[in-house]
Parts: C-alpha cells; structure tokens; sequence
C-alpha cells in the first residue's frame, strides 16, 4: 500500500509540476466561479440606470428629487445635457429619459401644476418602464407630502403657530411613517428554493470530477506509449500496487478541483455551514473515487490520447444530460436516469445543499457511487494493461 501511496504521489507531483495542466485544473473552476458569482452573487432586486436631463439647475425640488432617487438601491442616477439626450435617443443608444423642466421648483413649491417629461422611443423596454416606474413612486411622494404640508398650513394658518415648527412638525411625522408605516408588505417563498446556486451548483462539481477523468486516462494512455508504466515495473513494485497507484492519483486529481470549487462557493457565498461543508467534500471525495476508477477503465482499452479524450468527454456529457444536471429530467425518462452516476451524486450534493440533508439521509446515492468504484476498479484490473501483451 505504501508503494501505491507513492507512486500516487508521484503522479500527482508531475501533475504539479506540469504548469500547463496544472494551470487549466486551477483557472477552470475559479472561471466557472467567476462566471457563477456574476450571473447569481448580486441582489435578487432589480438594479437599473435613470438617465436624467435636469433644467431646473439649482431648483430645490428638483435637487430633492435627484437626491432621493440617488438613495435607492435599485437606481443609479446619470445626469446629461438636453443635447446630449436627445442625440442619444436618436441612435437608440438611450430608450428612455427623464427631463425636469426648468422652473419645477418654484411651480411646485407654489402649488401650480407641473409635469416632467419620459422621452422615450417605442415602449422604451422593459428595464426603463420599470425605471419609470421606481421615479413615479419617488415623484408620487413627494406628492403627497407637499398635500399633507399644504394642508396642514391651511389648518393651523389662524392658531399663531411659527411656521418654523409648523414644517419641523410635519417632516417628523412625515419621516416617522415613511420608517414605520402603517402598511408594511413581505415576501414569503413558497415550495422549494430557488437559488440559482443551490440549483446548479451540484452539477458544475459533478461535471468538473468527471472531466478529471478525462485528464487521468490520457495520462495513463500516455505513460503506456512511453513505456514508463514498464520501467516502474522494473522496480520492486508490482502491477497491483501500479494500478491502486494510479486510482489514487486519479481520485486526488479529481477531488482537488471540486474542493476548489466548493471552498470559493464557501467563502463568498456562505452556502454551507461548517458540517454541510465537509458532507459536501466527503461525497465529492466518492464521487472521484467513482470518476477515477471509470477513468481506469478508459484509459486501459484506449489505445491512443486522442481516443481517451473522446471516450471520456462522450461519456461525461451522457451522465450529465442522463442525470439532470442542469434541468429536471420528465417523468418518462426518470428510470433512464437512474444508469447515470451523475443522478446520484446531483441527488446526494442537493440534499445537503438546498434542503439542508445529512449524510444519513443519502446512503443509497453513496451506497450506489460505492458500487461503481467496486465494479469499477474490479472491471478495469482486469484490463489493466501496461504493454501490448499485458501482465
């Protein structure tokens, strides 16, 4: 055993010192990350941008307005000259612009009506109609709290009150419903999750351990072309102890990657806790076990790289698409799935992941896996071979 440790060993240092290989098996899942940490790590809330023409230069309602949509989380405010707008909706780069025209202050303050303006071409799309919609609620506040300090002044106007507190007055209350009103409205999620990340996650670690295999039968292709497997056999180690050797490098090779991948999605997204963490890299840890023993089989009845390659990737993209990786698989096909191994390891990673599992509510996804490296390492011994006769 302490000879298959080394040469295990040994494979995995060349691997290391392959800086090529050793670059893609680092860069893919931090890339693959990166892709998952743009497309799911942001709010779940709309974010857009308000192109804004403002031709009340220093109108005080119109700074109020600019400033309270400059507040919310679901806007950014970009102000531009009128000429500017307008060249920008004629070459359709803008579909939308609000214009404040100049004087809204002082009409507002004065109670006289006034309007703004959307330009817009066609419907404007949907990101600025929900744009448009975010400054109607804003404008339509302060709306409202003009009405509330019209009236209010009207009422109190013969009662000697100083203005001063009249307006101190009326912002407190103002401020004390907008932070505590007496409508609130929540959210509530029903059925299942669903988190982009919980959904696909599972899936990515499952494909990058199968791709592994790929790497692990071109090596073992490679190393029989060169002859290097024989030389080995010239030493005192045995074709047994080869064999575990190269099943244990396999299996590194594969869980490296998925550990890499599942400490970035720890870190930056907090999705496990501690214990579901290491239930994550114990079924990724079977799950390579599995990969390299399949690895073993393809790289004993290959007979060049080129043929371990397409072998490997054909069989990976057949688990995935058979295992529902990235889709729910219909009912009328639910029992074909259940040849791929990819099923049970998607299954067993997204009974921890999403909906908070423990390794004792997976064992017959780990039972299954367990058999196919059984079957697996049992299967490709017996083909294992290191030279055209075989030993």
């Amino acid at each position: 055993m302490i000879r298959a440790i080394l040469v295990a060993g040994l494979a995995v240092r060349t691997y290391l010192q392959d800086r090529g290989e050793l670059g893609f098996s680092l860069l893919l899942p931090v890339a693959i990350f990166a892709l998952m940490y743009g497309a799911f790590g942001g709010q779940d809330m709309f974010h857009g941008t308000a192109h804004v023409v403002n031709e009340d230069q220093g109108g005080t309602y119109s700074t109020f307005l600019l400033e309270q949509l400059d507040e919310l989380d679901t806007l950014d405010v970009e102000l531009l000259s009128a000429s500017k707008a307008d060249l920008l909706l004629d070459r359709s780069d803008l579909l939308m612009v609000l214009y404040i025209p100049e004087g809204f202050s002082d009409r507002f303050a004065s109670g006289e009506p006034t309007q703004l303006l959307f330009k817009q071409r066609g419907n404007g799309g949907q990101e600025a109609q929900i744009v448009a919609s975010i400054i109607r609620g804003v404008v339509e506040e302060m709306n409202q709290s003009s009405q509330v300090r019209s009236q209010v002044n009207s009422a109190l106007a013969e009662t000697g009150i100083p203005q001063e507190r009249i307006d101190i007055a009326v912002q407190k209350f103002l401020e004390l419903e907008s932070s505590n009103p007496a409508v609130g409205i929540r959210g509530e999620t029903v059925g299942s999750s669903p988190d982009p990340v919980n959904q696909f996650l599972p899936g990515i670690v499952t494909m990058f351990v199968l791709f592994a295999q790929t790497l692990n039968a071109q090596v073992l292709v490679l190393e029989r072309r060169l002859g290097t497997l024989e030389r080995l056999l010239t030493t005192r180690l045995s074709v047994g102890q080869l064999f575990v050797g190269k099943f244990l490098a396999g299996l590194s090779r594969g869980f490296f990657q998925a550990f890499l991948l599942l400490a970035l999605t720890y870190i930056v997204f907090q999705l496990f806790t501690p214990l579901s963490f290491v239930e994550c890299l114990v079924i990724a840890l079977i799950l390579s076990a599995a990969a390299s023993a399949l690895g073993l089989i393809i790289g004993s009845i290959a007979r060049t790289e080129d043929q371990a390659a397409w072998i490997a990737v054909v069989f990976t993209m057949t688990m995935v698409m058979l295992g529902g990786t990235f889709f729910e698989i219909p009912e009328n096909l639910e029992i074909i799935s259940r040849i791929s191994m990819v099923t049970y390891a998607n299954d067993a990673l997204k009974t921890i992941i999403a909906q908070g599992g423990h390794l004792v509510d997976v064992g017959l996804e780990l039972g299954v896996l367990a058999g196919i490296i059984v079957v697996g390492l049992g299967l490709s011994r017996l083909i294992f071979k290191v030279m055209p006769g075989g030993r």
